[in-house]
């Protein structure tokens, strides 16, 4: 291998930074990427030799923002920070990222504690066993209460906290932290213009000691619960090294039994130093977790791959960006084995080999150019023109396909217009590449009004697209109301049904005559097309044109032109003529006897049902419940959650419209709720007669 491996794999971090929108997920990012921006040599930034000018992190502000992924280096590890979204309406990118990193950082306001959004995406993390740490920020705002803070993460989040560190002062007097691991005080000069390089390690400040050694006991009960060595030397009076408790905290972390936090104040530049060094102490390197599992390319025999360089190599798709000067990078965690730019990879999800042009690290504000990628890399790659989000690339001699990422199916449609003719020729390229970066997001034109349609996850999705569309494309569009995605099926079967397709005009005419049976094949059973001709009725090369015919019904229902779905459509008889007889006189056929038949099979219209979680405090219950059945929701279950009631329900999305509002008026803004895609269901009848006859213009 021509191109050799910089950080032993031991010490590479795949991290997040996960925080609800007004938490400070930007700033903490800003300045880890700050102090990581020179490969300082340990001991150097205590003796001030560390100096940089600070604009230069000012004009890459946005950075965290446009890169999916950002490589750091802090005493000899290399960090991965993958970013992920704060909102909750963002679940899917969350999840794509959590897929993907070994670790997190979650950061609270320590203002508020614990933030609804801050509830979701935890709860993803714990969905995906994902280790992580917790950096109570802003410590000097307001209000600020580090002890409240923890108190709302052992409460409403459930978890096992283990406090490595108390604050020095809080709100304006904020000056650092005690390090209850080696029981020291580290403090941060508050003079203009320091941007936090330096700090002095100090004694434990008088008035913090008895509350420091309170403090350090609560770490050691913690630990000595999961941890023998701690329990043994703690029970024994041994002395507990600060090794000992940092290697106790390490296991712990790792199998999940322990949360550590810190605190500190990203935006006035305390505490980030040590929160970098708990990363590295702490969260996970690539050969710490269980090996990644896929299955080979029949589908039949589960595989696995350890982190290993010598292992063949397997990585997962998991970003598509556009940029401006390199056109579309791919993004992906490489799992196992090694790659050299300019060498072929077998995309196993799609069974296609590709040329990877060019590798790229991305750093704060510049792009390295790789010649190779190792176990444990996150990198991007220009050149992987069919690869999409969740594909996998793997070794052409030793495939493996890795589990993909579950995107739901859109739920909503708007209609967008651009206002001029010059967004007319913008709007095209910008939804195309809108579309590759999000799986969830999809694009088609209106056969009958000619619109571009686009569609999405819920509400705030979609006006996320539109406001990219016009900051990042600069495409002016009006955008109409939301849509709800029906779809029709039918309910009962229709036996023998006919249709003659007879067209005699000057010259060869048109003849095609098939029978049919149409049966629903229930809930999610798709489409199905049998052949029951017996003798050669019907010849054999114009069978596929009757399923082309029906298939080409299928996209618009005979209700109200939703799309159809979960029918089995029977050929049984027919007859052809020797001369007027064509592929096109049978498609048409399949395509009339298809609407013939749905009219005598009951058709019903689906409608998209949102499975609901709401979370609201106790004394609204009543109000919250009220409001689900009055938009025919069906609530399932309530459970209690902290100090808050969870009612979790199945409601049609089309009563969901404008929630997000109703449900903050009616409980002062306490009350969160999530919403995803469950299930397709039929609608009722007095409703459906009022929305087929809407769309029919009656």
């Amino acid at each position: 291998m021509s191109a050799s491996r910089q950080t032993p794999l031991g010490r590479v971090r795949n991290i997040g930074i996960m925080a609800h929108i007004d938490a400070g997920k930007t700033t903490t990012t800003e300045r880890i990427l700050y102090y990581t921006g020179k490969n300082y040599k340990i001991g150097e930034v205590h003796e001030g030799a560390a100096t940089m000018d600070w604009m230069v992190q000012e004009q890459e502000r946005g950075i965290t923002i446009t890169s999916a992924a950002t490589t750091c280096k802090w005493h000899d590890h290399t960090i991965n920070i993958i970013d992920t979204p704060g909102h909750v309406d963002f679940t899917v990118e969350v999840e794509r990222s959590l897929r993907v990193l070994d670790g997190a950082v979650a950061v609270f306001d320590a203002v508020s504690g614990v933030e609804p959004q801050s509830e979701t995406v935890w709860r993803q993390a714990n969905k995906y066993g994902v280790p992580r740490i917790c950096f109570i920020n802003k410590m000097d705002r307001i209000g600020a209460d580090f002890f409240a803070a923890v108190d709302s993460i052992e409460d409403r989040l459930q978890a096992k906290v283990a406090v490595v560190q108390i604050p020095i002062g809080a709100e304006g007097h904020f000056r650092g932290v005690v390090d209850l691991i080696n029981m020291k005080g580290l403090v941060w000069a508050d003079a203009d213009g320091e941007k936090g390089e330096e700090w002095a390690v100090t004694d434990v400040p008088d008035e913090l000691v008895a509350e420091a050694e309170a403090w350090r006991a609560k770490l050691l009960d913690v630990l000595s619960d999961f941890d023998d060595i701690i329990l043994e030397k703690y029970a024994g009076d041994g002395e507990i090294t600060a090794d000992d408790l940092r290697h106790a905290l390490r296991r712990g972390t790792i199998a999940s039994q322990c949360v550590p936090v810190l605190c500190g104040s990203a935006f006035k530049n305390k505490g980030v130093q040590p929160m970098l060094d708990a990363v590295v102490d702490f969260l996970p390197a690539p050969p710490d977790l269980a090996a990644i599992k896929g299955i080979d390319v029949k589908g039949i025999e589960e595989l696995e791959r350890p982190a290993n360089d010598a292992e063949p190599f397997a990585a997962l798709a998991f970003k598509i960006m556009s940029d401006p000067h390199v056109g579309k990078l791919t993004y992906f965690r490489v799992y196992s084995g090694t790659l050299e730019a300019g060498s072929y990879v077998y995309n196993s999800t799609k069974d296609r080999k590709e040329r990877v042009g060019r590798l790229l690290q991305m750093h704060a504000n510049t792009r390295a150019d790789l010649d190779a990628c190792f176990a444990g890399d996150i990198v991007a790659a220009i050149g992987l023109k069919g690869t999409t989000t969740g594909d996998t690339l793997s070794d052409p001699d030793r495939p493996i396909v890795l589990e993909a990422i579950d995107f739901p199916e859109p739920v909503i449609h708007v209609a967008v217009e651009p206002k001029t003719k010059s967004d007319q020729d913008k709007l095209g390229k910008a939804l195309q590449a809108l579309s590759e970066e999000d799986p969830t997001f999809q694009v088609r034109t209106d056969e009958d009004t000619g619109q571009t349609v686009i569609s999405g996850q819920g509400e705030l999705h979609l006006e996320v697209i539109v406001d990219r569309m016009l900051r990042e494309f600069k495409v002016d569009a009006t955008v109409g109301k939301p849509q709800v995605a029906y779809r029709e099926t039918i309910t009962a079967p229709a036996h023998k049904v006919v249709y003659r397709h007879v067209k005699q005009t000057g010259g060869s005419g048109q003849y095609a005559h098939v029978v049919i049976d149409l049966e629903p094949t229930g809930p999610g059973g798709g489409y199905e097309f049998i052949d029951k001709i017996t003798g050669a009725r019907i010849p054999k090369e114009f069978i596929p044109s009757v399923d082309q015919g029906i298939q080409q019904s299928l996209a618009s229902g005979v209700l109200a032109g939703y799309p159809v779905v979960d029918v089995r459509a029977i050929l049984t008889d027919g007859s052809s003529h020797d001369v007027d007889s064509s592929e096109m006189a049978f498609k048409i056929a399949g395509s009339m006897v298809f609407k013939e038949a749905a009219r005598k099979s009951k058709p019903a219209l689906l409608e998209p049902i949102m499975a609901v979680e709401v979370v609201t405090p106790e004394d609204y219950m009543g109000d919250v419940f009220g409001d689900l059945n009055a938009r025919r929701g069906k609530v399932e279950a309530s459970e209690q959650r902290g100090n808050s009631m969870a009612i979790r329900a199945q409601v049609p999305l089309s009563d969901m419209f404008g929630y997000a509002t109703d449900l903050r008026s009616r409980t002062q803004g306490r009350a969160t709720y999530t919403m995803q895609f469950h299930s397709y269901q039929q609608v009722p009848k007095a409703i459906a007669e009022e929305i087929v006859a809407r769309v029919r213009g009656e």
